[in-house]
């Protein structure tokens, strides 16, 4: 059971992890044993309440697909059991990140300070531009 708050949890059978070997370097290790994990979690078919279902579904993450299925690739470490646990725990925060709902930004006015330096630099710069134009002798 994967908890994701006080009243949601996961089951076991919905995820699916299988073993598969690491990408990149790391010699003869990584060539022959199946340390890295794929996991798979069918949004739809999951028993995930609604609210939650929806919130995942209309996120734009790259993890998942146009199905619905969350995909989670745990290489970072050396064992297999290292690489699960980081897995399931991306998973969770994940879900966790999804249902949590930002809250709005209010829109801000700059002070009347900022905006009097702001006209200030302005006109100090324009002077120093108009200063590099042609020199006309009289």
């Amino acid at each position: 059971m994967l908890k994701i708050s006080n009243t949601v949890s996961i089951p076991d059978n919905e995820i699916e992890m299988s073993a598969v070997r690491s990408q990149g370097a790391g010699g003869q290790n990584v060539n022959k044993v199946a340390t890295a994990i794929h996991l798979r979690f069918d949004i739809p078919a999951s028993s995930l309440p609604e609210r939650y279902k929806e919130r995942l579904l209309s996120r734009s993450d790259q993890r998942i697909t146009k199905d619905g299925v969350i995909v989670i690739k745990a290489q970072e470490y050396r064992s297999q059991e290292q690489n699960r646990e980081d897995a399931l725990q991306r998973l969770q925060e994940l879900i966790r990140s999804a249902v949590t709902v930002p809250k709005p930004r209010k829109p801000s006015k700059p002070t009347a300070s900022s905006k009097r330096k702001r006209l200030d630099s302005k006109t100090r710069r324009s002077q120093v531009k108009s200063l590099r134009g042609k020199v006309i002798e009289e």
